[in-house]
């Protein structure tokens, strides 16, 4: 079965930068849209950044041109670059992945990770 497992998240100061890992087992994600989405205590989920299998990306306004998002198809590996964090980004990352080939829904249809907690400092 699909199984997403994330890693890097952690604490850091204002203006650091961490990595964050998707590790994906259970299918071949080469053909599937992924993302990464956040949450912080009492705001809605938001969608942090989407790559759709053709490499085309899309990010949010409040982190555009600070992170990157890239896949690894051979390693089957989702990751998230970021960097100059600030105090506000602090949240819940989750790696979400779509289960249809040629979908893009993960809001609604996605199966998402566990989470990674992201804490900024200033």
């Amino acid at each position: 079965q699909v199984q997403l497992e994330e890693s890097g998240g952690g604490s850091v100061q204002a203006g650091g930068s961490l990595r964050l890992s998707c590790a994906a087992s259970g299918y071949t994600f080469t053909h599937y849209c992924m993302g990464w989405f956040r949450q912080s205590p009492g705001k809605e989920r938001e969608e942090v950044a989407i790559i759709y299998s053709d490499l085309r990306t899309t990010y949010a306004t409040s982190v555009k041109g600070r992170f990157t998002i890239s896949k690894d198809n051979a390693e089957n590996t989702l990751y998230l670059e970021m960097n100059s964090l600030k105090p506000e980004d602090t949240a819940m990352y989750y790696c979400v992945t779509e289960v249809v080939p040629g979908r893009c829904f993960l809001k609604t249809d996605g199966f998402w990770g566990q989470g990674t907690q992201v804490t900024v400092s200033s």
